[in-house]
């Protein structure tokens, strides 16, 4: 949250001062804006504080609302999104704590997208369409529902509008299609007179401190991991609450299901008209192929699985492909684990049919799957040869994703172009994109924005991708934004100290580190202390072909609390988060002259054994790590083997760990130690 005012005390900041274009107000935003997040203020929404939140003080003020409290900017929990205004006061007539979330737009006009009624043009002339405003509010509303259980207190405390105050009914009546809520209605510049009334129905002429204090401290209930979405839906057959881009996209896909059901044997319902739809349907050879985009919490797999979910409650069944053994297993695992007395065989059937692994399509005949949901498509390997694959079905010059496409009415492909790990990955938004066009598909490219990791910190995300060179950008000191907390252990005693304190706590805590030591079987029924660094010592986690006693197999490693007491690698952390996430920078990656540089002889990963250019062992080393520092979802802990590497990081982030008393009790290890280590202490006495 930006900042948080009564409507009388924001009164006095929108009245203009001569020769001023901005209202006190908004210069206070701008400083509160750079102050919170480090960066600029975009000049919309510089714009929108200028002229939008106005309209709605002056409309408390005229409805003798001075005193409800206005919460600028509030964000949804544990992601980047933000609610414009949230109005907190007393409902005039329960006398409960009231709350009107307030969505605000400067359009003048807006179109609604033919193919898909959620998704329209504002006018904004970058031809980009958004979710519309209306369902924008509706899903905020769900979201704070969802993680603030003190709203769920009473059944009406919440209630969501869209104002577009610039707008006449005739010119944005395309809007008015889609049905409102109480979490959601439309209001325009023709509106204000009802605006208001709804002001007085929410809110009485009382102090709106209390409930603002209440909504501000109120208990987060933690973020929903995508284990725990596969295994709410799998057991009670819940879905997840997507915001903006991540709804336009399930929604496009699902309506231009509907639309070429006769093609793709998609059940719309009793209203199904089969010739109109064949008449105004698109050539069924025609096959469009969905590419969606997203950085590390994003919530590609979530929107995966609930794409899968809401497809099979509309009788499509949706077979979800990776090229991850963890996530696939996972997945299986899951769903196996609901099977009845005497179901177990086929239940495991389906999991192993709705679960699959990108190189099981070989000799998939074409079109026999109506929907492929292809996740982790970064990991799409160059073909689906592999070592025990019959001499028949040999073909090194198909690609792998050649034979998903025909493979599917639909495919559907969710990537990270920073997540490719191995030499023969080559699942990139643009190669599949030439790939499909090549084959004679249409392709729709879409990228998911928003976060949710790392408290919802987008700058986190930069900064990681900054400190490992994957953009322009050089490496930058980390500056705290109140969402992730970053620190530095300075001994990996340290910080497996402090991650086992978090995991007795209660919370899901990791330790993962480059592929930098060998990785042996287990000796008889024990793992090998294969990652040693001087006196410390610790084994990986199990091998997939391996199974240990007291160990969690390698594909539960990120989900089964066992997991703590072994390090995990790339390829079983890839697609799973945690809360505390501990990472380990081995010898192959070395700051130098500036910026990381890595040294492949480190490595000890078997895919660089051959002859593989030192360009793309550099890709997959830098894309390990951007994997291995974006799993955390509260916080990450980092520590490096060298010893300048180590210093870099001791210069580039302020936070370390350390022993800190509490009122005479044992020493806690915790996030906010002092910046120098130990050793350069001074000891007084």
């Amino acid at each position: 949250m930006l900042l948080q005012l009564s409507a009388a005390e924001l009164g006095q900041l929108i009245v203009a001062r001569a020769g001023r274009t901005r209202l006190p107000l908004t210069e206070q935003l701008v400083h509160e804006h750079s102050r919170s997040t480090g960066d600029a203020a975009g000049q919309g929404a510089i714009a929108s504080w200028n002229n939008s939140i106005p309209v709605v003080v002056k409309a408390l003020l005229d409805c003798g609302l001075d005193e409800v409290e206005v919460q600028v900017e509030v964000n949804l929990p544990h992601t980047n999104s933000a609610v414009d205004l949230v109005l907190c006061g007393r409902h005039p007539s329960t006398g409960t704590h009231s709350y009107l979330a307030v969505e605000l737009k400067q359009v003048r006009h807006a179109t609604v997208d033919p193919l898909c009624p959620i998704a329209v043009d504002l006018g904004f002339g970058d031809r980009k369409n958004k979710l519309h405003p209306v369902r924008q509010v509706q899903r905020y509303c769900e979201y704070m529902l969802r993680y603030l259980p003190q709203l769920r207190e009473h059944e009406d405390q919440l209630m969501g509008v869209t104002l577009l105050h610039n707008a006449r009914d005739a010119d944005v009546e395309a809007l008015f299609g889609l049905p409102e809520n109480a979490h959601g209605s439309l209001y325009t510049l023709d509106d204000l007179a009802r605006f208001r009334r709804v002001l007085t129905s929410r809110f009485a002429a009382e102090s709106g401190k209390r409930a603002a204090s209440a909504l501000e401290l109120a208990r987060q209930d933690p973020l929903l991991k995508v284990t725990d979405v596969a295994r709410q839906r799998s057991v009670i057959g819940g879905g997840l609450t997507l915001l903006d881009e991540q709804y336009v996209a399930v929604d496009r896909i699902t309506r231009h299901l509907e639309k070429t059901a006769y093609f793709t044997s998609f059940d719309v319902g009793l209203f199904y008209d089969a010739e109109s739809a064949h008449s105004s349907a698109p050539d069924p050879g025609v096959k469009r192929v969905y590419i969606l985009r997203g950085g590390p919490g994003s919530g590609k797999s979530a929107v995966a699985l609930e794409l899968q979910r809401a497809l099979g409650l509309k009788g499509c069944e949706a077979v979800l492909a990776s090229g991850s053994h963890a996530y696939t297993e996972t997945l299986r695992e899951i769903m196996l684990s609901t099977s009845r007395r005497g179901q177990t065989a086929d239940k495991r059937s389906a999991a192993n049919r709705l679960y699959r692994y990108f190189n099981s399509f070989s000799k998939t005949p074409p079109n026999s799957i109506d929907v492929l949901i292809c996740d982790e498509a970064h990991r799409m390997r160059r073909s689906s040869t592999y070592r025990w694959m019959p001499k028949a079905l040999r073909d090194d010059d198909r690609p792998q994703a050649t034979e998903v496409i025909r493979a599917s009415k639909v495919p559907i492909f969710l990537l990270d172009d920073h997540q490719s790990i191995r030499p023969d990955e080559v699942g990139t938004a643009t190669y599949l994109k030439e790939l499909a066009e090549d084959l004679g598909c249409e392709v729709e490219v879409s990228d998911l924005e928003g976060t949710f990791r790392a408290g919802g910190s987008k700058r986190y995300q930069r900064w990681v991708q900054q400190l490992l060179g994957l953009n322009a950008s050089d490496p930058v000191a980390w500056r705290p934004d109140g969402r992730m907390t970053l620190t530095v252990a300075d001994s990996p005693e340290r910080m497996e100290q402090f991650i086992r304190e978090r995991h007795m706590e209660g919370a899901s805590a990791r330790i993962t580190a480059g592929f930098c030591w060998p990785w042996s079987n287990p000796d008889g029924d024990q793992l090998v202390d294969d990652v040693h660094i001087d006196n410390w010592r610790r084994p990986w986690n199990v091998k997939p072909e391996h199974t240990v006693p007291n160990a969690p197999r390698s594909d539960l490693w990120s989900t089964d609390r066992r997991g703590v007491d072994q390090i995990g690698c790339v390829y079983t952390a890839q697609t799973f988060e945690y809360d505390w996430n501990g990472v380990i920078i081995g010898p192959d990656l070395l700051f130098r002259d500036g910026k990381f540089k890595v040294d492949r002889g480190a490595s000890c990963d078997p895919a660089f054994r051959a002859q593989i250019d030192d360009a793309v062992v550099t890709r997959c080393v830098l894309n390990a790590y951007h994997v291995l520092l974006t799993r955390g979802v509260v916080g990450t802990v980092v520590y490096a083997v060298d010893p300048a590497t180590h210093n870099e990081l001791r210069r580039l982030i302020a936070g370390a760990i350390g022993m800190q008393h509490y009122d005479g009790a044992q020493p806690k290890l915790t996030a906010e130690g002092s910046q120098l280590p130990p050793a350069h202490r001074r000891r007084h006495g």
